[in-house]
């Protein structure tokens, strides 16, 4: 008798598959891996946090279990960020911590989902959400972007069913940069209120936006309390990405069921991880803002260079927060030119098929860079690199 686990009804993880990539292969010092393939600092936090961090680790209750939605402070202080960084009262009981952004995405969606559900997630998506949802045994239904990668609510409208529940959006995107627009998330926040479905929101990149003061209105939108649900991360903003802090900003009854899930799963949030977050929202919102010039002028580099790229074919889709989303002109496809990369260019880069359906021609066609942890210079180097590439292009002998 044949068995299937959860797990087995998903793919392998991009990331550590990407890793595999570079296994046994030496890049000389003068040219070194240019590694654009995962959206993570690999800095350590700010000294001052740093110190903060060693201080909480002598308080004993650091090391204990605390409250399975976190600690009673830091929702308090995210609460107070999330209002006035969206002009809307957010009440901590609206607030719940978990073990970063991609267990407030598992433990949402528990406590929406049940087996044979639907969700909507735009194409490309991010590939943990998939994942889950494969897991889960919720059906992924696939919402096609647009050119500028933007979802349409007409185009969603005709992919609801009575099984759907959601719609996930992630602004910034990942992987592929857009900010949405305001009427962009209006639009499928009406739709999902006409339908009584959840807007689930995605905002792990919300502090590197290039636009100034909040992105949307939605906590203001009539119905916001039954329909929205906001995601978050303290991972990129304060560099804690190893010590797994994360948000839900929802209504106290959906927090309800995500407990269930919390207290399954994990019991609580790290707890260093939330002292340092709590701290770091308390005190570093100047560094945070330095933090985000940087990754601002990374992305302005990226665009500074493209004209070396677009005179060899290739199309910039998306640029913002951590991601550029670029389409190549070779004739192979992008899970044949990742690895391709690795040994003939130093260059370590995820293949669009890592977040598009199997079989969809858009993936092939793809790549996504994260910058990260790629300054100016590096961002020149590796546009270097890729413009410097001499392959078949697509159409020079029918391929691709």
């Amino acid at each position: 008798m044949t068995h299937s686990s959860s797990t087995q009804s998903t793919f392998v993880p991009p990331v550590p598959e990407a890793k595999r990539w570079i296994a046994g292969i030496t890049f000389p010092p003068e040219r070194p891996l240019i590694n654009v393939s995962q959206a993570a600092p690999i800095d350590p936090p700010p000294a001052p946090l740093r110190r903060a961090m060693a201080e909480a680790l002598e308080k004993p209750e650091t090391h204990l279990y605390g409250p399975v939605l976190g600690l009673p402070a830091l929702r308090e202080a995210l609460a107070a960020n999330w209002s006035a960084h969206y002009g809307a009262p957010v009440a901590p009981e609206r607030v719940a911590i978990t073990a970063g952004c991609n267990q407030a995405f598992a433990a949402t969606l528990s406590a929406i989902c049940g087996n044979g559900d639907e969700v909507l997630l735009p194409v490309p998506w991010y590939f943990n959400h998939k994942m889950w949802l494969d897991m889960q045994g919720v059906t992924t239904v696939p919402l096609p972007t647009d050119e500028q990668l933007l979802p349409d609510a007409d185009t969603a409208r005709a992919l609801i069913t009575e099984r759907t529940q959601a719609i996930v959006l992630v602004s910034p995107n990942n992987p592929g940069g857009v900010e949405y627009p305001a009427e962009t998330l209006n639009a499928l926040f009406d739709l999902a209120v006409e339908k009584g479905l959840k807007l689930i929101v995605d905002e792990t990149y919300k502090d590197f936006d290039s636009r100034s003061g909040a992105p949307h209105d939605l906590l203001n939108r009539k119905g916001a309390d039954k329909t929205l649900v906001q995601l978050y991360s303290f991972s990129k903003a304060y560099r804690l990405t190893g010590h797994r802090v994360g948000a839900i900003i929802a209504d106290p009854a959906l927090l309800q069921e995500i407990e269930k899930f919390q207290d399954t799963v994990a019991i609580c949030a790290p707890q260093l991880g939330q002292h340092a977050a709590l701290w770091g929202l308390q005190n570093l919102s100047h560094w945070l803002a330095g933090e985000r010039d940087e990754i601002l002028d990374r992305r302005a580099a990226i665009a500074d260079n493209m004209p070396k790229l677009e005179e060899k074919g290739w199309v910039l889709k998306g640029l913002g927060a951590y991601f550029a989303y670029l389409e190549h002109p070779f004739a192979m496809s992008s899970d044949e030119l990742g690895p391709k990369l690795v040994p003939e260019a130093g260059v370590l880069v995820l293949p669009g098929t890592m977040f598009t359906p199997a079989g969809d021609a858009t993936g092939a066609r793809h790549l996504r860079i994260a910058y990260a942890n790629v300054n100016r210079s590096g961002i020149e180097e590796l546009f270097d690199r890729l413009a410097a590439l001499d392959w078949p292009l697509a159409g020079s002998d029918g391929a691709a």
